[in-house]
């Protein structure tokens, strides 16, 4: 009789102890004020100065069972934030079981097919955008080096249920092959070879569309499954590394492309080589009408099905970052190429310390497009839009940057880096300004670091840039003191005083305070928000300007 009443509890004791929570919690919280110099007003903020964006996700594993859930709220949204996540609730919980060999998910998932050219469903909290897919996953590994997936479901849109055909029903395998883990005899191999190939089909019901133009209706027929389908290839070698991916798509008229009836494709080749002090790289693109959503009337973010790369560099200093690039899916190619080099320590040139030298270079043009046919024009509804040759470069560019960067150690506690920028910003193409000149800007960055002691750092960073479109000249100072491990502080100021408008050449100050223990994370920053775009990997959203105190917590578990 003991024994059994033992028996349970230590069962119960065994399930704890092989048995694994995990979470994360974060909390965006802002108090917008009115700003008279902004044109900020009370009716302006809507009666809603007060804003959160929060989240909590828990994870679970015991064994080969895996579980979580994410709770989230917005009340209301911060500014900037489409207000159509406005409310609260679970949009994201799984069950996951995985072995050896198999791999099953139910619910929410995350998933990426190579680069994500044919399909790519994750979350980046900074830009509002959650496009994940509930349905199943599932996993098949027969053997080392051979993974098969095939994924079934429909993408998140804000709160919006799945009804009334409001999205496709997505469909996808992939199958991936590492050659050297597959053949016994090639696995100690300097030569490493991988490969893919994905399939993707999106089901939207509804075959006809009316549309108007030059005060004429016609009914557009439509493909209710549009397929996608690619393949990949990565080569590395003694310090080479070559990767390769291609995508093709069959018609898909949208909203994004004006309805036209043109195919779509996609390719990325990525080269590179690395050696002690030296690196290099050289990326192109070439995308030709391929924007895939599962929803074909939307022309915002959200329920994109793939995801296509950037090859531009991102930028995390402020006025580096003002003029952003993001990805047009309607056409473009592209080139980019970065050398670092690093002078050792202990010689002529590099000193004490070294000296690390980076050039980059990116280039986005339009692709080139000729009518079809003497009676249409390019990229006219119901047509097949236009004609263009793999490869073909436009006389638009888009984007240019030339950027170097000079990092250098001055002993043992003081460092600088220093860089410089030439771009040129298609502002008309890229944020959609019609009939705005093109930006050519020039930027100054000097950034340097002391550290007093092991506890106590000190920051500095100064930036111009000079312009003579769009708004103007800037100027950028901040300083960041740190006291490890648990405090920070940050004051800065960019000053747009070349505006051609003199009551908007304002000061966008901003002092932050922090403090950290173990995972928790706590800042509190008062100050200005200058409005504008912000990017990441070529997914944008806009911010527009503000002012108020922020407060912003996050923790891990």
């Amino acid at each position: 009789m003991l024994a059994g009443l033992v028996q349970p509890g230590l069962k119960a004791q065994d399930f704890l102890r092989n048995s694994q929570i995990t979470g994360t919690f974060q909390a965006d919280a802002a108090l917008y004020q009115p700003d008279a110099a902004m044109g900020i007003t009370t009716q302006s903020l809507n009666g809603q100065p007060i804003r959160m964006n929060g989240y909590t996700e828990v994870n679970y594993e015991y064994k080969n069972f895996y579980a979580g859930m994410r709770f989230e709220a917005y009340l209301p949204p911060l500014l900037g934030y489409d207000p159509a996540y406005q409310g609260y609730g679970v949009p994201y919980w799984y069950v996951k079981y995985k072995n050896d060999l198999l791999e099953i998910t139910a619910g929410n998932f995350y998933e990426q097919f190579g680069e994500g050219m044919t399909l790519r469903t994750y979350q980046e909290w900074t830009l509002g955008y959650d496009n994940s897919m509930k349905g199943l996953r599932v996993k098949f590994m027969p053997s080392k080096g051979i993974t098969f997936t095939g994924v079934y479901g429909v993408q998140r849109t804000f709160w919006i249920p799945y009804e009334n055909n409001n999205r496709g029903i997505v469909k996808g395998f992939d199958a991936d092959f590492n050659l050297n883990d597959m053949f016994n005899g090639f696995s100690n191999s300097k030569f490493k070879i991988t490969a893919g190939g994905s399939f993707v089909s999106d089901y939207q019901a509804g075959k006809t569309m009316p549309y108007s133009i030059d005060n004429k209706t016609y009914v557009l027929n439509l493909p209710e499954n549009v397929a996608c389908y690619g393949g990949r290839l990565n080569l590395n070698y003694a310090g080479f590394n070559f990767y390769t991916e291609y995508a093709h798509k069959i018609n898909d008229p949208s909203k994004m492309n004006r309805y036209i009836y043109r195919p779509g494709d996609a390719i990325l080749l990525d080269l590179s080589y690395s050696r002690k002090n030296l690196g290099i790289e050289v990326k192109s693109k070439w995308i030709d009408n391929f924007s895939y959503k599962s929803n074909r009337t939307y022309a915002i973010n959200g329920l994109d099905i793939n995801y296509l790369p950037a090859i531009n560099k991102e930028h995390t200093y402020a006025l580096a970052a003002m003029y952003p690039y993001a990805t047009q899916t309607t056409g473009e190619v592209g080139i980019a190429g970065s050398v670092v080099y690093t002078i050792p320590k202990n010689t002529k040139l590099g000193g004490k310390t070294g000296i690390t030298f980076e050039v980059d270079f990116s280039q986005v043009n339009s692709i080139r497009k000729t009518p079809i046919n003497d009676s249409t024009f390019i990229g006219q509804t119901g047509t097949l839009g236009y004609n263009t040759s793999f490869y073909s470069i436009g006389n638009d560019v888009y984007w240019q940057e030339i950027q170097v960067d000079i990092t250098k150690k001055f002993g043992k506690k003081f460092k600088g880096i220093f860089e410089y920028l030439y771009q040129t910003y298609n502002i008309a193409v890229v944020q959609g300004h019609l009939g705005a000149p093109t930006v050519y800007s020039q930027i100054g960055i000097a950034d340097f670091t002391y550290n007093v002691s092991k506890k106590l750092s000190l920051r500095w960073e100064l930036q111009g840039l000079w312009t003579k479109q769009d708004n103007g000249n800037w100027a950028s100072a901040m300083m960041e003191i740190t006291v490890s491990p648990k405090w920070f502080f940050t004051i800065s100021d960019q000053y747009n005083y070349g505006n051609p408008e003199p009551a908007k050449q304002l000061q966008y100050y901003n002092v932050a305070a922090g403090f950290v223990y173990n995972t928790t994370r706590i800042q509190l920053a008062y100050g200005r928000q200058r409005d504008g775009i912000i990017c990441v990997g070529g997914v944008c959203r806009y911010v527009p300007q503000s002012s108020g105190f922020t407060l912003t917590i996050t923790s891990s578990l």
